[in-house]
């Protein structure tokens, strides 16, 4: 390209718009990634162990919401099953949880994993 010469957009590289046009592309994809992320702190995941005998929920901040344990399941010979129910339905409300995040924040990355991102 002979030098001095713009390309076809009034730029150099063609590009429509121009570095203003691109910064506010950006400014408006970070503000979407933000309402995402604060839509996604309101969601709750809720997920069952044993045969529903134990129940958590797990909100966007991956915080512990609630746990509901069946009267019945309780064993006072045998506390480390109900502890591993708990345990199990805490993680898969978790995974849950990671699970919807990903999907949401996906649409802004295409699907890649951003380290640090979400």
């Amino acid at each position: 390209m002979a030098r001095g010469r713009r390309m076809p957009g009034g730029l150099p590289g063609g590009m429509p718009g121009g570095k203003n046009n691109m910064m506010k592309q950006i400014q408006k994809m970070q503000e979407e990634m933000m309402k995402t992320q604060a839509a996604l702190e309101e969601k709750e995941a809720e997920a069952t162990a044993g045969g529903a005998a134990v129940t958590v929920k797990v909100n966007g901040k991956k915080q512990l919401s609630a746990v509901k344990i069946d009267p019945d399941v309780i064993d006072e010979d045998d506390i480390e099953m109900l502890e591993d129910l708990i345990i199990a339905a805490a993680n898969e409300a978790l995974a849950k949880i990671d699970e919807i995040t990903s999907t949401e924040m996906g649409k802004f990355t295409g699907g890649m994993n951003i380290p640090g991102l979400f």
